[in-house]
Order: C-alpha cells, then sequence, then structure tokens
C-alpha cells in the first residue's frame, strides 16, 4: 500500500514539473504567448483562492479566517510597495519584467500550501479507502499540468530565470510528496494551524491575482486575454468540485 501511494504521488508532481518543464524549455516565448499564459495562471490563481483557500480557511478558524486574510493581503502590499523601493527588489532588477518580483514568491507559497494539501489528500483516500483514493488521485492529476504552467509562467513574468523557474515548479511537486507522506508521519494535522494557513495564503494570493496579474492583463490590447482567464478559473473550478465531491 504505501508503495502505491507513494507511486501515486509521483505521478501527479512529475505531472507538475512537466507542465513546468513545457515553459522553460522554450528558449523565448513571443509576448502573446507570455500574456496567454498569465492570464490562465491569474483565473486559476483567483479560483484557488475564492473556491478552495477561502472556504477552507473560515471552515477551520471560523471568524479568525478574515483577519487572517486581509493580514496576508497587507503585508504583500506593504512590502511590494514600501521595502521593494528601498532594496531595488523585482521589476527594477528586471526591467523586462511583467509582474512584481515578490507577486511571484506569493504565488509560489500559495501553490506550494495547495500542492502539500493535494498530497495529503491523495495518500488518506488511498490509505483508508483505495477506490476513494485513486478518484481523488485522477482529480487532483487534472490541474497539476496547468498548475505547473502556470508558477513557471509567473516566475518568468517576474524577471526569474529559468533555472529558477524550473526549481520552483519541482519545489511545488516535492511540496505534493510533501503531502503524500505526512499521513505515514502523523495521524492527524492541527486543523487550524492549516486554517490560519489557507486565510493568510488566501489574502496575499488575491493580491498578486487582483494587483499584479490582472492590471497587466487589463493592459494588453489583446482581447482574447479575459476569456483564457475565465479559462482558468473553470479549469480549476472543475478539478476541485470533483475533488470536493469525491471527498464527501
Amino acid at each position: 500500500m504505501i508503495t502505491t501511494i507513494i507511486f501515486l504521488g509521483l505521478i501527479v508532481a512529475l505531472a507538475e514539473v512537466l507542465g513546468g518543464s513545457f515553459v522553460v524549455m522554450q528558449k523565448k516565448w513571443p509576448a502573446r504567448v507570455q500574456e496567454y499564459f498569465i492570464a490562465l495562471g491569474a483565473g486559476f490563481l483567483l479560483a484557488l483562492v475564492f473556491l478552495k483557500l477561502i472556504p477552507e480557511g473560515i471552515e477551520k478558524v471560523g471568524s479568525l479566517a478574515p483577519i487572517f486574510m486581509i493580514a496576508g493581503f497587507a503585508v504583500l502590499h506593504f512590502f511590494e510597495h514600501t521595502l521593494v523601493g528601498h532594496f531595488h527588489f523585482g521589476e527594477e532588477v528586471h526591467p523586462e519584467a511583467m509582474v512584481s518580483g515578490i507577486a511571484s514568491v506569493t504565488a509560489f507559497s500559495g501553490l506550494f500550501i495547495h500542492a502539500f494539501f493535494d498530497g495529503l489528500s491523495i495518500s488518506a483516500g488511498v490509505r483508508f479507502d483505495f477506490y476513494l483514493g485513486f478518484l481523488i488521485f485522477l482529480a487532483v492529476l487534472l490541474h497539476k499540468l496547468p498548475e505547473g504552467l502556470t508558477i513557471a509562467s509567473i516566475m518568468l513574468a517576474a524577471g526569474r530565470s529559468r533555472k529558477t523557474a524550473f526549481l520552483a515548479t519541482a519545489a511545488i511537486g516535492c511540496a505534493t510528496m510533501m503531502g503524500i507522506l505526512t499521513i505515514f508521519v502523523f495521524a492527524n494535522v492541527d486543523e487550524k494551524i492549516t486554517g490560519f494557513a489557507f486565510a493568510f495564503s488566501a489574502g496575499a494570493a488575491t493580491y498578486v491575482g487582483a494587483s499584479d496579474l490582472i492590471p497587466e492583463i487589463n493592459r494588453s490590447r489583446n482581447r482574447v486575454l479575459p476569456l483564457i482567464v475565465f479559462a482558468g478559473m473553470i479549469l480549476f473550478y472543475f478539478s476541485s468540485v470533483a475533488l470536493e465531491e469525491l471527498l464527501r
């Protein structure tokens, strides 16, 4: 059973890396294609916030969740608009960057936490009911490829190197494996700690999606981009709903 769970975890982790590699391996993406990836990533990230992080945060910590959400939003706003000018971080170092360096770190953090709980869900499901766990695995697998595309695209749009973009994708794949293995170490994961993490990430990721990524899309003359944003939202929605149904 342990071997099977680890094998399923490796598949979803590799799907994540494959998605990132698709972006990184291309020597130079045309500006329009990069815009498409950012639009898809914006929709995917915002759907993650509103369909997963916020509901989970509220469910686990109740009335404290909004406090951590606004804290996540405020902290990122402070770092981007107060400290960035002093430390010359992000766009000031990379003039070609479409989004800020801090935004890329926050997007990575949100997807890292999400990936961890993807792995945890698969591991717990297979351990206690193989059929249910396998269905969860399929639902999670659906969004791993676009998730890899998302984080690699955001990293490159923030002026990061291709090596960094690939390592970020690989790290999120590792987060999935961490979730897979956690169920063998801890019988229970403290719900309040995870709730606080979800809520804080929701606020920070909302800032990235709404303040960093969407404005770039709105400035473009390409009117297809809003449709790509919706496609990213729909993609996450269907995989998320499928996973929620399977967990019931």
